[in-house]
């Protein structure tokens, strides 16, 4: 049964982002080594864009109403946070967070000579590059490669989607996309698989097709290990009926598995609000907030929510000023959400945006990106920060 490679890669739908399976996944095919305090990092990654102007209102503030004549919130509808900023409608859970000391904002997060473009933004959060760099690896790709060289109990990263994102791609390493472990499974244990490998070990292939048997093997094991870890300890709670919720609810049934993955990624979108914003952003906030609220509870009740921090980012916030469509255009510094039990600093970290001094129309930042991946690296992972990002990032204190 000889299959060229053109042929394999028109067959079954492994031979897609479910194929970014680690060499290494087969040692977790032992019983769990990972007891409860394991740190996990929770990464939601609010794709296109988030206006973070209207995240964190600062309602005191006669130039945002200025800028914002029909779009910005007002004082009475915000939820109130301190005298000067609320939070927008949607985050009734995350004032919450807030009022309870689980929440820590940042403000002003971004980058030198930021880039206006989704896909080169996104790709210099995903890499933690500079602006002018580019870079083919990821941060928490790099992280994997740092931690798996030669260690006798490997860390993984698990993103919740089809495809695998830039962040998670190492040299060496790379973490897995598996949307649904149950679908991976099924597909996993599909006859045209099971009959590929039985072909490959009675008969060997043509060469240039060697590695796709080789990684179809590991990812046959590794569709089998996580739907069975997934299982061990199910979350039992209730989660909306959303995409978000359901990949939360899943992420939680690992953790209380303890299958030793250090790192999750999930996203939601589109934020790219350059028409009708109010809407869009109202009805992914209010996905958001239903998840992550039912994602908190869950982790509460399994007494895991000291262990895990749940972190937000998007690629640049947007314009100061409205645009003529009811929305905002690209623009630069956002803020950032972090979500813990663990929490250290709480609340609001750092002033609001300064909107009297703008550069051509944006936010300055005045946090580089790259302390807050430092901070988790160094203080929540454990890990060598500096050789990671390729150089030393003042820490921060939240953790």
């Amino acid at each position: 049964m000889h299959i060229r490679r053109k042929e394999f890669l028109q067959l079954g739908s492994l031979a897609t982002a479910s194929l970014m399976v680690p060499k290494f996944l087969k040692a977790f095919e032992s019983p769990s080594f990972v007891l409860p305090g394991n740190k996990v990092l929770v990464i939601l990654q609010l794709s296109g864009g988030n206006d973070g102007l209207n995240t964190v209102i600062p309602y005191r503030n006669d130039i945002y109403y200025k800028s914002r004549p029909r779009l910005g919130i007002v004082r009475d509808k915000a939820l109130a946070l301190t005298d000067e900023a609320g939070l927008h409608p949607a985050l009734t859970a995350f004032r919450e967070f807030y009022q309870q000391g689980e929440l820590a904002i940042l403000n002003n997060v971004g980058y030198p000579n930021p880039d206006r473009s989704h896909f080169r933004s996104m790709d210099i959060w995903h890499t933690a590059s500079r602006s002018e760099e580019y870079l083919t690896h990821g941060w928490l790709g790099r992280y994997l490669d740092a931690q798996c060289k030669g260690c006798d109990k490997p860390t993984q990263a698990i993103e919740l989607d089809d495809v695998l994102s830039l962040a998670l791609k190492g040299e060496q390493v790379k973490g897995i996309a598996v949307k649904d472990p149950r679908r991976l499974y099924g597909t996993a244990n599909e006859k045209f698989f099971r009959e590929l490998m039985t072909a490959q070990k009675d008969e060997p292939g043509e060469q240039p097709v060697d590695y796709l048997y080789k990684t179809v093997a590991e990812t046959l094991s590794s569709a089998d290990y996580i739907f069975r870890q997934s299982r061990l300890h199910p979350s039992n709670a209730e989660y909306p009926k959303t995409e978000l919720a359901n990949s939360l609810k899943t992420i939680a049934s690992l953790i209380f598995s303890d299958i030793n993955t250090k790192v999750y990624y999930v996203s939601l979108g589109s934020f790219d609000t350059h028409i009708n914003q109010e809407g869009q952003q109202q009805r992914l906030f209010t996905e958001m907030n239903e998840a992550v609220n039912a994602f908190v509870k869950d982790l509460k009740q399994q007494h895991r929510f000291e262990d895990v921090l749940l972190m937000t980012f998007s690629e640049f916030g947007r314009r100061v000023e409205q645009n003529a469509s009811g929305g905002t255009d690209h623009g630069t510094a956002n803020n950032m959400f972090l979500v813990s039990g663990a929490l250290k600093q709480k609340g609001m970290l750092n002033a609001l945006p300064d909107l009297a001094d703008l550069n051509e129309g944006d936010l300055k930042y005045k946090v580089d990106f790259k302390q807050v991946y430092a901070t988790v690296l160094r203080k929540w992972l454990g890990a060598d920060d500096q050789a990671i990002l390729g150089r030393k990032f003042e820490g921060l204190g939240f953790v």
